[in-house]
């Protein structure tokens, strides 16, 4: 339930609305607005019944909202969020974000030689795994802690906030002291567990959408973390789940303008594990902006060939490169029309 205020409402009579919707055993979530105040019901298992809410001086209408997700959703937060995370900015009336980096930190050399390649052609961002959710239980894994701290190093070198997957709760404390943004996988977005605590947390969290989830799905895995106190969330479409198999995932662009309707968050996409292969991540990269993506994920390796993880998807110096100057050539045409 939304309950809009008029205009005029004082500030006792939004205190009075709060205090009679709590009296009720719900939570009440003001939501100031540049012209009226409004204020979201959480809690309720069904209907309310809002005849005496409706009564209260100060009390516009109030509008029954059905959707699971609700601090999520526009119908509680109209105006569009903007998520800063280690002096970067996502969302509508900033330039996209390009983050890039490698699938895993493999080395210390590595990293810094990847810190150096993505800074120096126009990324934002560095990203890097250092907990690797693989499929194969032989496949490699991922450095652990090691990992973070050759992460980290190698985005102070060259000035560059980081981000970087976490995969367990307990791994959670850790990764915060190391990493701007935590990134919640796609295997983890229903991890219902570990979004909350990393809401607790406060951190900036950059959510993927499941390989095989709904939009409602994916916009209520968001409210989880919202739920906790947490609103610095980036939405990520990475691809999912479909009969298609000449790419790894089947890249579904329709989801950024949907979500910008429907959510006030903003959403980035992933054309590198959407599509699976080198060739492809360019073209899709500048399709999502086209779209209205807020941000770009592109996985860069200085020696792709000898990546120990999805090198066939990884652009090296070279292409990367091309592809920024491509993008920032796009949005200012986008700019002009």
């Amino acid at each position: 339930m939304l309950i809009v205020m008029h205009h005029s409402a004082t500030d006792e009579q939004v205190q009075a609305v709060t205090n009679a919707v709590e009296a009720m055993g719900l939570i009440a979530e003001p939501i100031p607005g540049s012209l009226r105040t409004a204020i979201g019901v959480l809690g309720n298992q069904g209907y309310v019944d809002d005849t005496t809410i409706r009564e209260l001086p100060g009390v516009r209408e109030v509008i029954h909202v059905s959707k699971p997700y609700k601090l999520v959703s526009r119908d509680f937060h109209p105006e569009s969020s903007v998520v800063e995370a280690g002096g970067v900015k996502f969302g509508d009336g900033q330039p996209p974000v390009i983050i890039a980096g490698p699938c895993s930190v493999e080395s210390e050399e590595q990293m810094l030689a990847a810190a150096r390649l993505v800074k120096q052609h126009g990324a934002h961002m560095l990203r890097g795994g250092a907990f690797k959710p693989r499929t194969g239980p032989h496949s490699f894994q991922g450095l652990g802690v090691e990992g973070l701290k050759y992460l980290r190093q190698a985005g102070d070198a060259e000035g560059l906030p980081v981000i970087t997957e976490v995969m367990r709760i307990e791994q959670l404390e850790t990764i915060c002291r190391f990493a701007d943004v935590l990134q919640v996988g796609a295997r983890n977005m229903q991890n219902f567990d570990l979004l909350k605590e990393v809401g607790k947390t406060g951190h900036p969290v950059l959510l993927k959408r499941g390989m095989s989830a709904t939009i409602e799905e994916f916009l209520s895995a968001a409210e989880y973390i919202l739920a906790e106190g947490n609103a610095r969330v980036i939405l990520c479409e990475r691809g999912i789940r479909t009969f298609e198999r000449a790419t790894r995932n089947t890249l579904d662009l329709s989801i950024v303008p949907l979500i910008r309707e429907m959510s006030h968050l903003p959403i980035v996409v992933d054309p590198s594990h959407a599509t699976g292969r080198r060739s492809l991540v360019g073209p899709m990269a500048k399709a999502a902006i086209v779209v209205g993506a807020h941000g770009v994920m592109i996985e860069v390796h200085p020696d792709p060939d000898r990546a120990l993880c999805d090198g066939a998807q990884s652009l090296n110096g070279d292409d990367f490169s091309k592809l920024v100057a491509e993008l920032v050539r796009l949005q200012e045409l986008l700019g002009s029309v």
